[in-house]
């Protein structure tokens, strides 16, 4: 289900207006994440890391409204829930688009995901499914490289709103504290950075749990 958001008065109408006529409405930073306590948690439940974060990085989105927000036309909607496009890699090397749809529980959402990674790497090609709406994320992870910046493929002929998440390497100090970085992408025009800030503060809230 999705909302009309009432441009007309909106505070940020202008901003919107000014950021979507550029040829690169996005921006982008780079965070270093706590993964401790997740990855630990993870072990204990005997789970997919990468579904565990993967979860988390969902709850957060759908916890920030701006990170709900999409671009039709000339108008903005509001979403009531956002799911995720992951990459999966396959044994051959390529990969595939995925739908992770999001559930509130966690044990729902991992059962669902699993179906879908098992599907995506039984099925050829890069789109292995048709995605109707535009009420997700595009989500990635990147394990072989401890990034400190990101960038992305972007074709600028078709409209885009939908954030970015990206992760790389986890790495562990000599203290044991285990650490990630978090590459995220927004579009300017819907995104500033105090409800940027406010995710990535909600995600590692979340991740400490």
């Amino acid at each position: 289900m999705k909302t009309l958001l009432d441009l007309e008065n909106w505070p940020r109408k202008e901003h919107f207006h000014f950021f979507r006529k550029m040829e690169e409405p996005f921006f982008g930073v780079t965070a270093t994440i706590d993964c401790t306590k997740a990855y630990q948690t993870a072990k204990e439940k005997n789970t997919s890391f990468f579904l565990y974060y993967l979860y988390k990085t969902l709850t957060a989105v759908n916890v920030i409204e701006s990170f709900r927000y999409r671009i039709s036309g000339e108008q903005i909607f509001v979403y009531d829930c956002i799911d995720g496009s992951a990459t999966i890699s396959r044994e051959d090397g390529s990969f595939g688009f995925s739908l992770m749809e999001f559930h509130p529980d966690f044990d729902t959402f991992y059962e669902n995901a699993l179906k879908e990674i098992e599907r995506v790497k039984t099925t050829p090609g890069l789109f292995t499914r048709v995605f109707e709406t535009d009420n997700l994320i595009h989500f990635s992870a990147i394990p072989w490289v401890n990034f400190t910046s990101l960038s992305h493929a972007r074709g600028f002929t078709y409209e885009d709103s939908c954030p970015k998440i990206s992760f790389g390497k986890m790495t562990t100090s000599k203290k044991g504290k285990k650490t990630m970085p978090m590459s995220v992408h927004v579009h300017h025009g819907l995104v500033d950075a105090m409800p940027l800030g406010a995710f990535i503060d909600c995600f590692q809230e979340i991740m400490n749990q």
